[in-house]
């Protein structure tokens, strides 16, 4: 019987490559996206495709109402993906910011996890998969908003894993680091509503660094160390089809460095290594 995989996030990036690769890969493939016209072009690449905004609860109802209906009341897997940034310094951050990120990088895929949980129990196995970062357990200067709702996410995920031992679904963390996406370019709108930098203490600062990166935009600078999409989704094959899938994948030597940085080294030398960059 075919396996079926809800994804989030599918308009670009890692979740566009998870998509069409699972697809490959025999799965049926639920690829939303928050904006209808994006489900639109995926649909028009042969997927199936349909909304879901994380940030509003009716959304995230009927798209698990629709993927259950499509499959007779059975889901496989939940690949949790679809996230924001805000970049900006810590100090500027307004209330409304975080509340505006953590809407759609917590709050959004633990409902959505909730509301699948029922038919995975019914049906005796489902694997959850939630998507955070390298920055999901060490900080990025400029990261803040980003980095808080990662490190929320994988305090949450981890307890519902050891929550879920007595049951026969798996709860799992990708933790990725550098990858090829438009989440640079996609930040700026974020950046623009709520970081007022030009009346920050670290205006300069912005001008120097932040400024000069985010503005540059995703091709003209890249990380040594960047993979392309399809590195996750390599890993996400595994996570799927291993009959013990980890706790834990790591994608890119920045995370596998930084998880064996952050253990050896004392706080103040991992701030140091981290801001020198």
């Amino acid at each position: 019987m075919q396996k079926s995989i809800l994804i989030t996030g599918c308009s670009s990036g890692i979740g566009y490559d998870a998509a069409h690769g699972l697809h490959a890969h025999g799965w049926r493939v639920f690829a939303t996206c928050r904006r209808a016209e994006d489900c639109d072009r995926l649909r028009a690449e042969g997927l199936e495709s349909f909304v879901l905004d994380y940030a509003d609860t009716d959304s995230i109802t009927a798209a698990v109402a629709e993927t259950l209906s499509r499959t007779g009341g059975t889901l496989d897997a939940l690949f949790n993906n679809g996230a924001f940034g805000c970049p900006g310094a810590v100090e500027d951050l307004p209330r409304g910011a975080l509340r505006e990120i953590f809407e759609t990088n917590l709050f959004g895929p633990h409902e959505l996890t909730r509301q699948v949980i029922p038919a995975m129990r019914a049906q005796g196995h489902g694997r959850i998969i939630n998507n955070s970062s390298v920055l999901g357990f060490v900080p990025l200067t400029w990261r803040g908003a980003y980095v808080a709702t990662k490190y929320a996410m994988e305090g949450l995920t981890d307890t519902l894993r050891l929550e879920m031992r007595d049951t026969p679904l798996h709860v799992i963390l990708f933790e990725p680091g550098p990858i090829t996406s438009d989440i640079r370019v996609k930040s700026i709108p974020h950046f623009e509503k709520w970081i007022d930098w030009e009346n920050s203490p670290r205006a300069e600062q912005y001008r120097a660094s932040l400024l000069k990166r985010l503005y540059k935009g995703p091709s003209t600078e890249r990380d040594p160390f960047e993979l392309p999409a399809s590195a996750v989704t390599a890993k996400l094959i595994r996570a799927l089809e291993s009959p013990r899938p980890k706790a834990r994948y790591f994608v890119t030597t920045p995370t596998y460095a930084m998880n064996l940085f952050r253990r050896m080294l004392p706080t103040w030398a991992l701030d140091w290594l981290i801001a020198k960059g």
